[in-house]
């Protein structure tokens, strides 16, 4: 097809590499006859698409000096561009040529017929090849593993989105996938703003929480057990107080769960929760305790996230069961030890996963507002219980399903659609006992009456009092895992490499290469291990501000190098110490070379 010149070698290419978005083309159907007809040369000379109207893409936006200011901007070596539809290639082209070859040019385009249309008119293999230009299948689970692992970018560079005004004359989906990629980038950023201090703290908390968790049990027997039974999920939300009195005196025979957080408040309401959940990773988590009755929790087991403040899990009263989660230790070392659960970003989250993992035959919802409702803040007993809620700046306003205007946070919305989200992987039924807050997407409505008359605070008979004893005898039935240390061996490797870059930086100009090329293998090092990596992350990323935004080295970059080394080295120490077996062997991880 000579109007399409290039179509083949990059499909082709793809296919070859693999690449998702050849399999997303060959799912997907394309407007062939538009392919065909679509493509023409407009009165400008420059080649253009016909849209549905019968006018041409760029008969009123013409191509010439539409893009320059999607080029330039602070260090472009080490940001990447994020395009929200292709046209026939003209933006795309525009920043990869502006661009330094070390700039990713990330392409979003909804429209198959579009993207092997841009794919025709250019050769852009030599542009996947060096990973300068990534073609995106536009699906958000796809897109938020790319934007997470632009950590970097984020870092040293900039993260820029340019929309596309000409295809946006195609349709409203380049609008909403535009929205959406502006949404995504602005909470990773908000994110990654503060997981340099998280990660530490989270990581820091699972190795000092190791020891106890191995001692206490693991839960990963519990796959299924739920069968039968009817899950629901408390929050502190006003409206928990609408139906608490019948569900008090009328529990029925349903698992409930909530948050640890919100236990004081059931307990003021009279519900008694089979089992808690923990996830906050904190020391706020400790302020909990002034307002927790041990006694009330005594005989209700905590299941908790392994990235709990360890104060928190020796404090509660009650039976505790570690939960491994996503992050930290849980993604590498304890995978196909333990169940490693992705606990989302909120406990509303945690337990819906959990719940289905379980097994239960369906959820209910209680208390789950999302909304400050008459004047209150949450449900009696919630340590920000308020009856006199005033609108303060943090509050925003949406709807809630009668059309009146309800007072919400712009956490309480992120912590909702997290939820939405998530629902919406579910094959289990979601039932919203609903009580005037925010709707929520991916469940049924249902009020108090309905839930008792469809039985959904029932359960198979004796499913609930089975299930909760072997969820207690999950404890102690761990095998321990065993790590040797490594730390000996590590701290001879980072000697040698210090000294090596010591004699190196003495003449630093003329050994620029040989630098680059030493902190490079000291940065494939520092990630071997999978048991000390995520307790690195600080570490690593600094060192790779050194490999990777630094266009020239300077004798003050060795003293940055030594000070990451001594950071690594106490936290390698610290692993051995707490999570460690004494060495057996000769294996101790693979030296810097």
């Amino acid at each position: 097809m000579t109007a399409y010149p290039f179509l083949k070698d990059n499909i082709e290419y793809l296919q070859a590499q693999g690449h998702p978005v050849f399999q997303w083309l060959s799912t997907r159907p394309f407007g062939e006859e538009a392919l065909l007809n679509n493509l023409f040369i407009n009165e400008y000379g420059i080649h253009d698409w016909r849209m549905e109207s019968g006018k041409g893409m760029f008969e009123s936006l013409p191509p010439t000096g539409l893009y320059t200011s999607w080029v330039g901007g602070d260090k472009p070596e080490t940001s990447a561009t994020f395009i929200v539809g292709c046209n026939l290639g003209y933006g795309v082209n525009h920043v990869i040529k502006g661009m330094p070859d070390t700039h990713k040019v990330m392409l979003v385009e909804p429209r198959p017929e579009m993207l092997l249309a841009c794919l025709g008119q250019t050769d852009y293999r030599p542009f996947f090849e060096s990973k300068k230009f990534h073609v995106l299948i536009p699906d958000e689970k796809y897109i938020h593993e790319v934007v997470r692992n632009l950590d970097l970018q984020f870092i040293y560079g900039q993260i820029h989105l340019k929309c596309d005004i000409p295809s946006q004359q195609l349709g409203p989906e380049y609008a909403r996938w535009g929205t959406f990629m502006r949404n995504k980038l602005e909470n990773f950023s908000l994110e990654l703003s503060t997981l340099r201090f998280r990660q530490d703290v989270m990581v820091g908390n699972e190795i000092r929480n190791f020891r106890r968790a191995m001692a206490e049990g693991s839960i990963k027997g519990l796959e299924g057990r739920a069968a039968g039974i009817g899950g629901i999920i408390l929050g502190a939300g006003p409206s928990l107080e609408d139906s608490a009195a019948r569900l008090r005196d009328n529990p029925g025979h349903a698992l409930y769960t909530c948050a640890l957080q919100t236990v004081p408040t059931l307990q003021a309401l009279g519900i008694k929760p089979h089992f808690c959940v923990a996830i906050d990773y904190d020391a706020s988590m400790l302020n909990l305790f002034a307002r927790l009755d041990p006694d009330f929790v005594r005989d209700v087991p905590l299941i908790y996230s392994t990235k709990v403040n360890p104060e928190a899990v020796a404090r509660y009263a009650g039976p505790t069961l570690p939960l491994w989660t996503v992050g930290g230790m849980g993604t590498y070392s304890m995978k196909g030890h333990d169940l490693v659960l992705d606990a989302g970003g909120n406990v509303s989250v945690t337990l819906s996963r959990l719940l289905r993992w379980l097994g239960v035959s369906h959820m209910l919802l209680l208390g789950q507002d999302y909304a400050w409702l008459r004047d209150r803040s949450h449900a009696a007993g919630h340590h920000n219980h308020t009856t006199n809620m005033v609108r303060q700046s943090y509050h925003q306003t949406t709807r809630n399903m009668d059309g009146e205007e309800i007072l919400t946070t712009v956490q309480y919305m992120t912590a909702k659609r997290e939820l939405e989200d998530d629902l919406k992987e579910s094959s289990v039924p979601v039932f919203n006992v609903y009580g005037g807050g925010v709707p929520i997407a991916g469940t049924r409505v249902v009020d108090l009456d309905t839930a008792y008359g469809e039985g959904l605070l029932a359960s198979a008979p004796g499913g609930v009092a089975r299930f909760m004893s072997e969820l207690l005898a999950s404890r102690g039935t761990m095998t321990p895992v065993q790590f040797e240390p490594r730390g000996p061996k590590w701290a001879t490797s980072l000697r040698n490499i210090e000294k090596h870059l010591g004699k190196l930086f003495k003449n630093v100009a003329a050994n620029q290469g040989e630098i680059h090329e030493a902190l490079g293998r000291v940065e494939l090092f520092l990630k071997q291990d999978p048991l000390y990596m995520p307790y690195l992350y600080n570490e690593t990323v600094d060192l790779a501000g050194l490999t990777r935004a630094r266009k020239e080295y300077r004798a003050r970059d060795y003293p940055e190098f030594r000070r990451i080394a001594r950071c690594v080295l106490k936290k390698v120490r610290e692993i051995d110490r707490l999570v460690c077996l004494p060495a057996r062997g000769e294996d101790t991880g693979q030296a810097v070379a």
